[in-house]
């Protein structure tokens, strides 16, 4: 029987050990795509307790919390008290064998406090008297978090109509020699069905001091943002569909001045508009060299209820499977054609789409790139089938590995367990035979894998 979690947790061989050890387990931390507070990290947040650091913002735990039958206010209830909550998320983890926030959870105490026994409703009372100690040396804010593992760069997730003034005071206050940079979200204003998009409309235009009334104008005011965002070191942009639309013909200028009307658009309107302010973005990006990101697949906010309440990102998402991959790839060959096509990642939410963007990415390389196991495939076996799948379509070694997608400053020992995964799964390619015991060379790429591959690709060198 293994020990609990411990230094070679989830390397099952001699060629991972190695591996692990003697190379992933010192890489720096290149974190592209997170939900962290520039604000928290500008003033140097300090934290009292671990629900603070834990159950503040994160769906991912909320979501546990809620399948093991939690009460809603001992989730995001204002009623109770955080050892009310951290004990019900104590209780929480014991229930949850194999999940990975459960690996998460406990990463993260033996990473920050040295704390290696598991978290249960018995040990709960000591762990929290002990990290609520510890939480008290300076040494423990939002900054000194991050540097504890080692993070050189994050990107965060902005919108477009964001004076992005936390950025510019973590630069020129210089607070961290770690690169905080902001990243393009431009959500807001492509959803052109969405109830919201006219008050989008509005707070850009507050923002950069614009008048919007047609197409050529909102692109305008998007350039405007892109060259506030260059400023601030941007160097990656974000795009999340649910279902991705695309279409070709020349009806998204009307089709913006009647959704600004507050008159019903067709679907081929909607698609028409996507498309057309997809084709801009991605040139602009290319200009300036950003990369692009391409989250697709998750069904938002099925919970309406958990929605009126808590609003977005409250753990009320699942996943989908609606998306035609034609469409995409329909998008990046117009960017092709136009000579315009940025380096760009695609992510999918439902792990049976794994081949149809892995491959798609390959016929577009090396621009494209498929993504790290995202959402609700990041766990052992959606990070296995990832590895397999770059494994399988020989793209292995140029991956720009792995991120946080995370809104909790403790969250980055994910990258460690992802490392983990990826050594395993080259170890047992060399235990089995089907690759030679050539350490240094497999090193190298694990070394690429785990940051310098991201450092090329988002030019952050």
């Amino acid at each position: 029987m293994r020990k609990f979690m411990d230094e070679d947790f989830l390397l099952d061989t001699g060629a991972a050990r190695e591996l692990f050890h003697g190379y992933a387990e010192g890489c720096p931390i290149i974190d592209y795509h997170n939900h962290l507070s520039t604000k928290d990290m500008a003033e140097r947040r300090t934290f009292s307790n671990l629900t603070q650091i834990w159950l503040e913002g994160d769906h991912y735990k909320w979501r546990a919390m809620r399948g093991c039958g939690v009460d809603e206010s001992l989730i995001t209830g204002k009623e109770t008290t955080d050892y009310e909550k951290f004990l019900a998320w104590a209780e929480t983890v014991s229930r949850i064998p194999g999940c990975p926030v459960y690996h998460w959870t406990h990463l993260e105490l033996q990473r920050y406090f040295g704390i290696y026994e598991p978290l249960t409703p018995a040990t709960a009372p000591g762990i929290w008297e002990k990290t609520c100690e510890m939480l008290k040396d300076p040494g423990y804010d939002a900054i000194s978090l991050l540097e504890m593992q080692n993070v050189k760069a994050l990107c965060t997730t902005d919108d477009p109509a964001d004076s992005l003034e936390w950025h510019f005071k973590l630069a020129e206050d210089h607070i961290t020699e770690m690169r905080v940079l902001p990243s393009f979200r431009p959500d807001r204003y492509i959803a052109l069905e969405a109830p919201a998009f006219k008050g989008a409309i509005a707070d850009l235009e507050a923002r950069n001091g614009d008048s919007i009334a047609s197409l050529d104008n909102l692109k305008a005011s998007l350039s405007k943002s892109l060259d506030r965002f260059d400023k601030a070191g941007c160097r990656g942009s974000d795009h999340g569909f649910s279902v991705f639309t695309y279409g070709r013909g020349d009806r998204a200028d009307s089709a913006f001045k009647k959704a600004m009307a507050g008159e019903i658009l067709t679907a081929e309107e909607i698609d028409d508009y996507r498309g057309e302010i997809l084709r801009f973005l991605g040139a602009e990006y290319a200009k300036r060299g950003i990369a692009m990101q391409l989250h697709i697949g998750p069904l938002r906010n099925t919970n309406s209820h958990l929605y009126d309440i808590i609003g977005p990102d409250a753990g009320g998402d699942s996943v989908g499977g609606l998306t035609d991959i034609a469409l995409v790839g329909y998008f990046l060959d117009d960017l092709v054609k136009a000579g315009t096509l940025p380096n760009t990642i695609l992510y999918n939410a439902n792990p049976a789409d794994n081949m149809d963007y892995s491959t798609l990415a390959i016929d577009f390389a090396p621009k494209v790139k498929f993504g790290a196991a995202w959402w609700f495939c990041d766990n052992i076996r959606g990070m296995k089938a990832q590895t397999y799948e770059l494994m399988e379509t020989g793209a292995m070694a140029e991956s720009v590995g792995m991120l946080t997608d995370s809104r909790s400053f403790t969250s980055f020992p994910r990258h460690e367990y992802f490392r983990r995964i990826l050594c395993a799964a080259l170890g047992e390619l060399v235990e089995t035979g089907q690759y030679p015991n050539d350490i240094p060379t497999l090193g190298r790429i694990v070394e690429d894998i785990c940051w310098k591959n991201a450092v090329k690709f988002f030019r952050l060198d």
